[in-house]
């Protein structure tokens, strides 16, 4: 009952508004196609200034003085775009990365965004596709259908419209319907057995007040990446999508405009590959600084005389990997919904309501350990549902002999989030455990027996009892036996009720200088359940028998007792939370804004200059490991532990904008500087998530040495993390058919120093000492992205030609939250390329393309692979003998897409 009437509130809210003189406010819809071109169009096919609507007002781009760009259908369809991923050659300032999953993607802006995989934190970057906002950034990776244009709004948001952002928006606009009928058909097929079909039709039902469109896609493509173990092909695509919408207009000062879209995707995503597997050691004992790699990596060594095979060592890009036998990674999703939007003018006075409820669904299957031996998978149970209720009310007009623009804006949104988090040990965990910590003493692998208690050879194993005594390799006994059974299986329920009312004001202090002045404020409320499920027995017993070592005399036997537990507890899997359930709720309130002083110096000149406070709220770590710092002991289940606070930022803009018929540029320069910064990463056994701020005060160190607990501040905490640099986009239009585009962004994202992992001082993850004072992860310092279209004609026939290429080239960044070293990828650079022949009026076309034609190898995402050794080059680096003696740890990415070509075949009607 309660969906029914979500729908029906979709699809029938009105709002009223008074009567006042506006401006400049946004187009309700076109009501005519001709009405379209006048107010949705460039000036011309070879320029970039667009109306765009970031302001909720119908603007020239050049006009409004906010770092934004826009992409029009042309300049989409030239990329090859059809979700936010491609628009990253166009973007200089955006980068979009997949995890272990597309359903956990990431959009960055300037440096900044959110880690994807925890479902429970808000992405510091919004995505809205027709003014309604989506949950994550990953559900902006699915088909979109016809685009009109994508806007990207950097810096903080949350004046204009409903949901609010730290770091920036992208919004996607669709086709309307039109009352002129017609339609359009494409099909393309390349390499890999890509195909991709998809149309739209549109038209009127009622001439001149109801039309109606169609939009529908579907793309088939093998997989990129191939499985030598169960002869499979992973990181396919299989989706599908559909859209209807009505448009609705009565009289000329009323409109509605309904959607209802559904999508698809069964697909196999996404396989690794072995990134980096050498082993490292410190050479000089006692002088931390230097590192050098051993011949023989001893884990790897450990693997294959477990019967593991690695393809793609030493050539990560062959596309080859391996998974254990009869797992696959497997990705269902389902993300449908309908919603309104009613234009209504009385007066000069503008209403705009829009109204939606969604539901998205994603069920992930995969092998946690990324490798061939049988650690750790996740089941089919291993889901995520979100179910939404939007509705936001904007009224807008003019005053004060319109020098006063004004908008006044409410929004609400209900979410319920229902999270099924299912890991199970496979049949090599407890043995590859223990003989992984072996690995330590025997190299070589002499004395091991992957079969035996304790992984030793029976003759062995009583001489290592002798040894050490029977406490501390009864732990190693108990290890081996902990295989194949369920490690977790958590379910949490988490509620939000999101409020805001929010001011957009424009005052024209003279017919060129002008103020803007914008407010909002937030109160947002969460409720969170959860219950425990574990058949990890193996976790209690081990921190009950081996309580005793960790404070042995004997620092060594200390050192191994903790191993073992942590081997035996990851993730804080114990048993002893069965039948727990947990519930907490919390609320805040928090005002944020933004000013900006404008001034059009000539037509052509624009110069702006803005400060903004932005926030993001905070939330819960969905996952049991957020109740304790070690597995040493067994935690309480307290769910106010699992919280992580809110994110804000302050930030300052200056820029300036020219427009002529053959140039067009814009520039700005900025500074943003975000306070417990919501920074989500994988610690080897875990997600955690801190809070990155600095102290006022010197820790001296102690935020990148490797002591557990050091590192407190106990005075004031301020930004941990601060993006600055400048932006430039301009393009050149010589003659009529010639456009050349080019962007370049300079942004250094970096972490503070003197860093800790909350508001109130608590100690930085000793996992992340390399933060303080190093650039973000997935965070390239200078990125320059360049584009030439010529579409010359061929005779007098109307025939024409398409001769089209596109570049982005990214320096050198870290693809892990934590920068270690084995995660840097090197500097790259993506192109694509399209020819093409188009018909008259372009009814027809056949175009040739190619993306990513230089074949360019990068990583999208790395990590390091699940129990697969221990210590990497940074840590053998900086602290080097006793405790990172050897650095043996294993690092796995996800691959970037390789070179793709085909042929497109279009028609239009």
């Amino acid at each position: 009952m309660r969906k029914l009437g979500y729908l029906l509130a979709a699809v029938g809210c009105v709002g009223t508004i008074g009567q006042a003189q506006a401006q400049g406010l946004r187009a309700i819809a076109p009501a005519t196609k001709n009405d379209k071109a006048a107010t949705d169009t460039p000036v011309a096919e070879n320029t970039t200034d667009l109306i765009v609507t970031a302001t909720r007002r119908s603007q020239r781009q050049s006009t409004v003085p906010i770092a934004v760009s826009a992409y029009d259908t042309v300049t989409l369809s030239r990329t090859g775009a059809t979700d936010i991923r491609q628009v990253t050659q166009l973007a200089p300032s955006l980068i979009v990365s997949s995890t272990d999953s597309e359903v956990s993607a990431t959009a960055r802006l300037r440096g900044i965004g959110t880690v994807g995989q925890n479902a429970g934190i808000e992405s510091s970057v919004a995505v809205f596709i027709d003014g309604v906002y989506r949950n994550r950034a990953g559900i902006g990776l699915n088909d979109i259908g016809e685009i009109d244009r994508i806007e990207i709004l950097r810096g903080p948001q949350g004046t204009l419209s409903g949901r609010n952002s730290s770091a920036g928006s992208i919004s996607i606009y669709t086709k309307y319907p039109e009352f002129t009928f017609g339609g359009y058909g494409e099909a393309s097929y390349g390499n890999y057995n890509a195909l991709r079909l998809a149309g739209s039709v549109t038209g009127p039902l009622i001439k001149d007040t109801l039309a109606f469109r169609i939009d529908g896609a579907t793309t088939r493509r093998d997989g990129f990446n191939h499985d030598v173990v169960n002869d499979i092909d992973f990181n396919n695509r299989r989706r599908a999508f559909v859209r209807g919408q009505l448009f609705y207009k009565p009289q000329d000062d009323l409109s509605l405009r309904v959607i209802g879209d559904y999508t698809v995707r069964r697909e196999r995503c996404c396989s690794t590959v072995y990134l980096d597997t050498r082993e490292k050691y410190d050479p000089t004992p006692g002088r931390p600084g230097d590192v050098a790699f051993a011949p023989e990596n001893r884990i790897v060594k450990l693997m294959g005389d477990m019967g593991a095979v690695l393809p793609s060592n030493g050539d990560p890009y062959n596309r080859l990997s391996a998974i254990s036998r009869g797992q696959a990674y497997t990705n269902i999703v389902k993300d449908y919904g309908v919603s309104s939007r009613i234009g209504w003018t009385m007066g000069a006075v503008q209403l705009v309501s829009i109204d939606a409820y969604r539901e998205y669904k994603a069920g992930t299957a995969g092998d946690f350990d990324f490798g061939s031996l049988n650690l750790v998978n996740y089941d089919k149970e291993a889901t995520r549902q979100f179910h939404t209720f939007s509705h936001e009310t904007r009224v807008s007009g003019a005053a004060l002999g319109n020098r006063l623009d004004w908008l006044l804006g409410g929004y609400y949104a209900h979410e319920r989030l229902n999270l099924s988090d299912s890991l199970r040990y496979g049949s090599d965990y407890g043995a590859f455990a223990a003989c992984s910590m072996l690995a330590a003493f025997d190299p070589s692998g002499a004395f091991r027996d992957p079969a035996a208690p304790a992984c030793l050879k029976p003759m062995v194993h009583d001489l290592a009892v002798a040894a050490v005594g029977p406490t501390l390799m009864g732990g190693l006994d108990r290890l081996t036996l902990l295989h194949d059974t369920s490690n977790v299986h958590d379910v949490y329920r988490q509620t939000s009720d999101n409020f805001a009312v929010f001011t957009h004001d424009i005052y024209r202090l003279t017919d060129t200088l002008s103020v803007t002045g914008g407010l909002r404020y937030t109160n947002e409320r969460k409720t969170m359940r959860a219950a425990f499920d574990s058949g990890n027995t193996i976790c209690g017993a081990q921190q009950t028998a081996l309580a005793g070592l960790l404070t042995d005399p004997n620092p060594q036997m200390r050192q191994a007792a903790m191993i073992i537990i942590r081997q035996s507890c990851p993730g804080n899997s114990t048993s002893a939370y069965n039948g727990t359930r947990i519930s907490d709720s919390m609320r805040e309130g928090r005002l944020s804004g933004t000013a900006v002083l404008s001034w059009q110096a000539r037509p052509s000149t624009l110069f702006y200059a803005s400060y903004a406070h932005g926030y993001k709220a905070g939330g819960y770590n969905l996952t049991r490991a957020g109740f304790a710092d070690n597995a040493f002991v067994t935690a309480p289940a307290v769910a106010s532990s699992l919280r992580f606070d809110p994110e804000t930022v302050r930030a300052i803009e200056v820029g300036a904008k020219y427009n002529a018929p053959t140039f067009n540029a814009s520039i700005a320069a900025f500074r943003s500087d975000f306070s417990s910064f919501q920074l989500n990463t994988f610690n080897g056994a875990a997600l955690v998530v801190q809070n990155i701020g600095a102290c006022r005060d010197s820790l001296h160190g102690a935020d990148s040495d490797r002591s557990l607990g050091s590192g407190r501040c106990t005075g004031d905490v301020g930004a941990g993390v601060v993006t600055r640099g400048f932006e430039v986009e301009a393009g050149v239009y010589p003659v009529r058919d010639v456009t050349f585009r080019v962007g370049y962004t300079y942004a250094r994202a970096r972490y503070g120093h003197n860093l800790v992992g909350n508001a109130q001082g608590a100690p930085l993850s000793t996992s992340l000492f390399l933060l303080p004072g190093n650039q973000m992860s997935n965070a390239p310092t200078h990125v320059v992205t360049e584009s030439l279209a010529w579409t010359p004609a061929l005779g007098r026939s109307g025939l024409s030609g398409l001769f089209y290429v596109d570049s982005r080239l990214s320096s050198d960044y870290s693809t892990g939250s934590d920068l270690m070293a084995e995660k840097q990828q090197p500097a790259y650079v993506l192109v694509n390329a399209r020819i093409g022949l188009r018909g008259r009026d372009e009814r027809w076309a056949v175009e040739f393309w190619s993306q990513n034609l230089l074949d360019s190898h990068y990583a999208q995402i790395a990590v390091a692979a699940y129990l697969q050794g221990n210590g990497s080059l940074s840590q053998v680096q900086r602290f080097g003998y006793p405790r990172y003696a050897v650095g043996n740890a294993l690092t796995v990415g996800v691959p970037g897409e390789p070179r793709t070509y085909g042929l497109t075949v279009r028609s239009r009607f």
